[in-house]
């Protein structure tokens, strides 16, 4: 009413007839679809631009062979940049769920105030085609295909469910990566940005925290909680509209939309500065070398005439040794045991083969470069003028 009252003040003669036949909701719903619009645009700027700069690395580490862990344990070897492809199919599976989104964004249009448009069939003389046609210029007016087909007083509290669940994926795609990227660090694999008078931490000056992958796991859990939220105000309106929407939405969307800008700007500088320390991977690689070689010892000693039952459990003696030494702080070097002990019928030249660390990656170098040729690449190619957006963290 403040709205209507000082714009009739400056625009005397339409002080009589502004806001005629409408509600609160024909404006207010009509704006926030045109910011929720624009907000939808610039997340993918940055959606997009994260993807360029996830691809690269991907691409550049596509052949690195690593660690790879299940159950956070010590499993078969992949590469880095076939790791960091599943990070980048995530973000590939919320763009597509973005252009969805953005492809079916509708607004409310001129419906009245309980959605029947009863005011303006008043005021078009029960005029119905009439109607109709106010409703699809204010939807074309505003840059829409087309506007709700069924209203209450207000567009569906559902839609903000599904842009914040958008936003919310977006989110969950980060954290994850900032997951990966703590674990890493942890064991001095891989580093995030660190800056040359960084402080690591007050208390201890050595320290290198990473501290971009927390503020964006922190930022992305919040936004996660955010979809909760969504979720109840939308189940919790009653028949055509209650009113304990307003005040909660005005945090709810805004707040999403920002934390998403936040999470994807740190997330781009992250991946944009994330150094990689080869030599620290292949150390953690040759120390686990003789527990996932042992498929490959398995079968190749079975085919140079070795009882497959017999080897195996040869290999679970000296696996259960060369653990005990490792809970003892002792070396034992079990790749060298197991070749000298003459149970393993396995030519000198194949021995030879067992420390080559590219036979452990299988297809990964091959996954990735079909992955980014196939999925990728075109879609940065369509894109091409949404990259470049600049990600500066201010904060």
């Amino acid at each position: 009413m403040s709205h209507i009252r000082a714009y009739g003040e400056v625009a005397t003669k339409a002080a009589g007839i502004i806001h005629l036949g409408a509600t609160s909701a024909f404006v207010t719903d009509n704006a926030d679809m045109m910011m929720i619009r624009e907000g939808l645009r610039l997340v993918k700027r940055r959606l997009l631009s994260l993807m360029s700069a996830l691809r690269a690395k991907v691409d550049e580490y596509r052949n690195l062979p690593v660690l790879g862990y299940t159950h956070l344990q010590p499993a078969q070897p992949t590469t880095l940049g076939k790791r960091m492809s599943l990070w980048l199919y995530d973000l590939l599976l919320d763009y597509k769920d973005l252009e969805y989104r953005m492809d079916g964004l509708i607004t409310r249009g001129a419906k009245g105030t309980t959605g029947t448009q009863a005011s303006f069939m008043k005021l078009t003389g029960d005029d119905s085609d009439k109607v109709r046609d106010i409703d699809r210029r204010v939807a074309d007016k505003l840059g829409f295909k087309q506007t709700v087909p069924v209203s209450g007083q207000t567009l569906t509290r559902k839609v903000d469910f599904q842009i914040v669940s958008l936003l919310s994926s977006i989110a969950q795609s980060a954290h994850r990566a900032a997951n990966d990227i703590r674990i890493l660090q942890h064991s001095w694999q891989v580093e995030e940005p660190f800056s040359d008078k960084q402080v690591g931490s007050s208390a201890m000056p050595y320290k290198r925290n990473p501290i971009l992958a927390e503020r964006m796991s922190s930022l992305a859990r919040y936004l996660i909680s955010l979809l909760d939220n969504a979720a109840y105000t939308f189940s919790f309106q009653f028949l055509e509209r209650t009113l304990d929407d307003s005040a909660n939405r005005r945090m709810l969307i805004p707040e999403a939309f920002l934390l998403a800008d936040s999470i994807l700007i740190v997330y781009t500088k992250t991946i944009e500065g994330l150094r990689v320390y080869p030599e620290v991977i292949k150390t953690e690689l040759l120390n686990n070398l003789p527990f996932y070689a042992t498929e490959n010892i398995l079968m190749e000693a079975v085919q140079h005439g070795g009882d497959r039952q017999e080897l195996h459990e040869a290999i679970r003696e000296f696996a259960m040794k060369k653990v005990e030494a490792v809970r003892a702080g002792r070396d034992f070097d079990m790749l060298v045991e197991m070749r000298a002990s003459g149970k393993f019928p396995i030519p000198e030249d194949e021995w030879d083969k067992i420390g080559d660390l590219s036979a452990y990656i299988g297809r990964a170098p091959q996954q990735v470069e079909e992955f980014l040729a196939e999925h990728i690449d075109p879609l940065l190619e369509k894109e091409k003028d949404s990259l470049g957006i600049k990600s500066e963290i201010r904060v």
